[in-house]
């Protein structure tokens, strides 16, 4: 249901920004920006999520796994096109979802890999 709710939103403030409708998988979300940006979206709740994306050869992601301890951000963080984990520049968990994915799909319209978000 939460997947479904996102795709109606998504579908509505970004349709300038994307090639085709979002796309609903069996436990997905894929949005395609007109940008090259594909979008992989997980979100079981506010708490628990990962949004993926790949731009060309790069791929990033931002999750809430609770395994690195030692960022800023714990639980949530980014893996970034070279294989570090870094403090999740966009996200917070408990956040309404929508708030996140639309925090985030705002950033990769204009810079898919967030080079002004880490500096």
């Amino acid at each position: 249901m939460l997947h479904d709710a996102l795709k109606e939103a998504i579908d509505v403030q970004f349709a300038e920004s994307m090639m085709e409708p979002a796309e609903l998988c069996q436990d997905a979300l894929l949005v395609r920006l007109d940008n090259g940006v594909v979008i992989e979206l997980r979100v079981a709740s506010a708490e628990e999520y990962s949004i993926g994306w790949r731009w060309g050869d790069t791929e990033l992601r931002i999750d809430t796994a609770p395994l690195h301890p030692q960022l800023a951000t714990f639980p949530n963080h980014l893996h970034n096109g070279d294989d570090q984990l870094l403090p999740d520049p966009l996200t917070h968990p408990g956040r309404d979802p929508w708030d996140n994915v639309r925090t985030v799909m705002t950033a990769l319209i204009d810079d898919p890999m967030l080079q002004s978000q880490r500096k």
